[in-house]
């Protein structure tokens, strides 16, 4: 029994041919597996899940047309990826152009697909027809079967998208039954690290999908651990911001949304305020995340300014010379902007910015005359939306106050004023590393152990402010902080500027126990709430102390934990004599012990932090750092079980 959904009625349906011909011929398949990292970004397992992404997109954009309400994504055992959608099915015709049927051409030459000429798809994700050919180029084997009018159709590659098995009919099939099935297994050729999928990875973007695609029904099936999830949300992002929020105390009920259309491009936003004070917007195109950002979120700033501005004066909240900033209407925001666009053109350095100016202009329009609508029909959820804006102004206007103590107006004031960081000599940030210790005594002997030219040490005296929880304003009443901004050099707030940055690496050195830990998820809520951009550019790491130090004969070696103990143990031959010692904390080594383990460029170990899902990342710090307990004992009780290092 076919569910029917509103959303996809016939109406609805891009009226186009989707025929052999249709499908247009750009470009041969040559260099794919040559340089795969060119095509699907890498061969790590980001590159691998992002063969599922390409197949999952054209199903998608099957439903967007408006002829498929159903996608199944289905994970084997054996790491092989199943997607099936219920559409009208792929072409079976010969395409003129290459002389094989559309299928195999849409499988087999780049470029190749129903998305160019301007017909056959309204809006598509994806890569613009790369996405099907680059996974059969990057697979050990690919089949397609396509049900159609009572029958079925099967075509097989391997080895990199050669054909073995043609397209031909296979048998007949419910002549009610439509839509297309893609079965591939990737390459260990080409994905030497690994081919194996993860469940989170995975679930994560098609609940994303399903909240970005109402009345879509996504079904997961991930068999390595034997778990089904299917995801339906009739009320897309509305539903989408009520997920994100969850965890929050929302300042009112109703979800603002509002969505239109204006030449062709889709606009929806959807939006509800908290009482916390961090702004969680995230923007989409045609599916794809522009963390980045770019005209469609551009537009939403002004509307979202302009109307907050224009009713709090109304309503003489304002008086008439006064304004509220874009920092002030967006603090404790959460929202999600999401356009579909016929043509999108991407900006920026990982193409995750949204550039065409027109969109700017469309989604300022609609969202700003459906907002000035909602706040009319709902003036006590607008009012109190104006009085948290009210209340960020004032504490901006004291953030300002407080970040005058933060600037920087010699190389020598900060030591003077706070008697804290010892800096390094060299100007050249590219060659500058800043540790931030904790406590003094682990302080004193970085400094003794560090190269003075270009290592800077910043002793932590206890534990600093979880701004999670606080405001600027707040934060920036903190000594410790005050000390972080001044000693980084950026600025905070509207006044952040990364090219300042006196550091190329800001490094967390804390012991390796509870309040080592608690140390550093506290700097780095600071640092992904305060100092985004230094994050995500890749500056901020954590160093590695060694857990053992092996001792046998005159040789020796420093190991970061039990598995390495025992794996080096393994190489000696069985008569040696060794000791092992369990290294002290920070604190207790001296200069030496602290730079040859932990501050030696040769000889350390340092883990990046990096933020590969921004969404994931900003549910985590809620959980884990905010005001709400009872989602924190969640977690816990959820993964008390995969704990393998407990400090008690």
């Amino acid at each position: 029994m076919e569910e029917k959904h509103e959303l996809y009625d016939l109406e609805q349906k891009v009226e186009h041919s989707y025929e052999a011909d249709d499908i247009q011929v750009l470009e041969g398949l040559e260099a794919v597996r040559k340089r795969p990292g060119m095509y699907i970004g890498s061969t790590s397992q980001k590159g691998l899940h992002h063969l599922v992404w390409e197949i999952v997109d054209n199903s998608i954009d099957e439903a967007l047309a408006g002829y498929a309400t159903d996608i199944h994504i289905r994970v084997t055992k054996d790491h092989v990826v199943e997607v099936e959608d219920n559409g009208r099915g792929m072409p079976v015709g010969i395409n003129s152009k290459s002389g094989i049927s559309a299928v195999e051409t849409i499988f087999t030459i780049l470029h190749a697909g129903g998305k160019f000429g301007g017909g056959a798809y309204k809006v598509s994700g994806g890569l613009h027809g790369v996405g099907a050919s680059v996974v059969n180029a990057l697979s050990s084997w690919l089949t397609v079967s396509v049900f159609n009018e009572g029958k079925e159709y099967f075509v097989k590659f391997v080895n990199g998208g050669n054909i073995e098995t043609p397209l031909h009919v296979i048998g007949n099939c419910d002549p009610e039954k439509h839509g297309s099935l893609v079965t591939f297994k990737a390459d260990p050729e080409i994905f030497q690290e690994t081919c194996e999928y993860d469940f989170d990875t995975l679930n994560q973007r098609i609940r994303q999908l399903a909240f970005l695609n109402k009345g879509i029904h996504m079904f997961f099936q991930f068999d390595p651990e034997d778990k089904k999830v299917d995801y339906l949300y009739n009320g897309g992002i509305k539903e989408y911001v009520a997920y994100l929020n969850k965890n929050k105390d929302p300042l009112h009920e109703d979800i603002v949304y509002c969505e239109g259309e204006d030449e062709s491009i889709l606009c929806e936003v959807a939006m509800q305020y908290n009482d916390g004070y961090i702004p969680n917007i995230y923007s989409f195109c045609n599916n794809i995340n522009t963390a980045e950002g770019g005209t469609h979120e551009e537009g939403f700033r002004l509307a979202l300014t302009r109307v907050i501005n224009n009713y709090a004066r109304e309503i003489n909240m304002l008086k008439k010379d006064e304004s509220l900033s874009n920092d002030d209407v967006r603090e404790g925001l959460t929202a999600i902007i999401s356009v579909k666009h016929p043509d999108p053109q991407y900006e920026g350095q990982t193409k995750t910015k949204l550039g065409n100016s027109e969109v700017r202009k469309i989604v300022s329009n609609i969202f700003g005359k459906q907002l000035e609508r909602f706040f009319l029909e709902n003036p006590s959820t607008a009012r109190t939306i104006v009085d948290k804006a009210i209340l960020a102004s004032k504490a901006r206007l004291a953030a300002k106050k407080a970040r005058e103590l933060t600037r920087r107006k010699g190389d020598l004031d900060i030591t003077n004023f706070y008697g804290k960081l010892s800096d390094c000599k060299s100007k050249d940030a590219s060659e500058c590393e800043i540790f931030l210790v904790e406590g003094d005594s682990a302080g004193g002997s970085a400094i003794k152990g560090r190269n003075s030219m270009t290592q800077a040490i910043l002793p932590l005296r206890g534990k600093i402010l979880n701004v999670e929880k606080a405001r600027l304003d707040r934060a920036l009443s903190n000594e410790e902080i005050r000390t972080i901004i001044t000693a980084f050099g950026t600025g905070i707030g509207e006044e952040f500027d990364l090219s300042k940055l006196r550091y190329d690496k800001i490094i967390i050195m804390t012991d390796a126990d509870v309040d080592g830990s608690h140390i550093r998820v506290l700097l780095l809520t600071l640092f992904y709430r305060f100092f985004k951009p230094i994050v995500e550019a890749g500056h901020v790491y954590a160093a590695q102390p060694p857990l053992f130090v092996i001792k046998h004969g005159k040789k020796i070696k420093y190991v970061l934990n039990e598995a390495e103990r025992d794996e080096y143990l393994a190489t000696l031959s069985p008569n040696t004599k060794y000791e092992i010692n369990r290294m002290k904390g920070l604190g207790e080594m001296d200069a030496e012990e602290l730079n040859e383990t932990t501050m030696d460029i040769n000889k350390r170990i340092l883990r990046q932090i990096t933020v590969d899902d921004a969404i994931m990342a900003d549910e985590i710090f809620t959980t884990l750092m905010g005001e709400e307990v009872e989602p924190r004992r969640q977690f816990i009780e959820n993964n008390a079980t995969y704990v393998t290092n407990l400090d008690i």
